[in-house]
């Protein structure tokens, strides 16, 4: 886990260390699988560590059910971030304390800055979070808050976030374990490079048809 990383959840190396070993525990465990969906459904409304962690993990260990465990991080994060936008539709109010104070990536300055995302690129904003390192539960809560329409929300959670867990899942199950180190290390780096892109595709339609 990169200082990068951490930085962005916004809480202590050590902290943020811990929780990454004990989520890896389970990769050997005969509970990996409930694991992993449980890990992918908290992710994406209030937990800090990525399910990419042990999906990678359990993909190395048995790569040709990579495609199997793909498909459980997509539904499970999908249905987590489902919950997520529950909680900014309907209890934001009552919880932005808490998620402010203990639930890292969250804080007033970020939190506005998503906003301010919504208001400019839409849903195009709740792709690229699902395709991104970006901490996902930040846009699944903004899209609560901002109500967005349920539809598109939906659809872009599907696609980002299953396009993210089934491109891991294509590589490890083509390269095995030598192409670990790329995806650790320079995966999240192309997800927004390429998350980048694709915003700045949106807007230059956007400015094409405008004009």
């Amino acid at each position: 886990m990169t200082d990068a990383t951490r930085e962005m959840m916004g809480t202590s190396p050590n902290a943020i260390r811990r929780l990454y070993d004990w989520v890896l525990s389970w990769a050997e465990s005969p509970w990996a699988m409930t694991a992993l969906f449980a890990l992918s459904f908290a992710e994406a409304s209030f937990f800090p560590i990525p399910p990419d962690v042990l999906l990678i993990a359990m993909c190395l260990g048995a790569s040709r059910k990579g495609f199997v465990y793909a498909s459980v991080c997509s539904v499970a994060s999908v249905a987590g971030g489902l919950a997520g936008y529950a909680i900014g539709a309907f209890a934001w109010s009552q919880l932005q304390g808490v998620f402010f104070q203990y639930i890292p990536g969250f804080s007033p300055e970020s939190f506005e800055g998503v906003q301010a995302l919504y208001r400019e690129h839409g849903v195009a904003i709740v792709f690229s979070a699902g395709f991104s390192p970006i901490p996902y539960k930040l846009f699944t809560i903004t899209s609560g808050v901002m109500d967005l329409s349920i539809g598109p929300f939906l659809a872009a959670s599907a696609v980002g976030r299953s396009l993210r867990f089934f491109l891991v899942a294509a590589l490890i199950y083509r390269y095995g374990e030598k192409i670990r180190h790329f995806i650790e290390r320079y995966f999240n780096a192309l997800a927004l490079i390429f998350s980048a892109l694709l915003v700045g595709g949106f807007l230059a339609l956007k400015v094409f048809f405008k004009g």
